[in-house]
């Protein structure tokens, strides 16, 4: 079981390397405050996808380690302003761990906001997350939080 965690794990983290850094507009990397708290990058795809990719703790059920990998859409004339602030949705997926060795394996619908600064190479953002875990059995739960991402060009 824990070979095909690490296998899963190296897979994941490859797919989200080749795309963040091949991309002209860089990669970003940062924090991620909530539930679960962690690591989180993004990679754009085009001028409106992206894909994120997180690794973080989470403190709410056995202190498990979270891993999520979401394709994103993004929409930037939500807000009529002249501030970068786009509203985001995706689908990805997500692995957890817990200390008794079990594996969670889901599906994550993510919605969030996110503000660019102008002059500075950070984002913030704010997302929300339902999970329907598939594997080992069907259970509904969720993700939150707030983070900073520091880009790189």
């Amino acid at each position: 079981m824990k070979n095909l965690r690490l296998a899963c794990l190296t897979i994941c983290f490859l797919f989200i390397a080749h795309y963040a850094l091949s991309q002209e507009r860089g990669f970003g990397a940062g924090i991620l405050i909530g539930e679960p708290t962690g690591f989180s990058v993004k990679g754009w795809v085009s001028d409106n996808n992206a894909i994120d990719a997180g690794i973080a703790w989470s403190f709410y059920r056995e202190a498990s380690i979270h891993i999520h990998a979401d394709y994103l859409w993004h929409s930037f004339n939500v807000f009529h302003t002249q501030e970068k602030i786009p509203i985001y949705y995706g689908i990805g997926g997500r692995i957890r761990t817990a200390k008794h060795g079990d594996a969670q394996l889901g599906v994550r619908v993510v919605v969030g906001v996110g503000y660019i600064f102008r002059n500075a190479p950070v984002d913030l953002f704010l997302e929300v997350a339902p999970i329907v875990d598939l594997a080992p059995s069907t259970e509904l739960s969720g993700n939150g939080g707030i983070g900073a991402r520091f880009w790189f060009r």
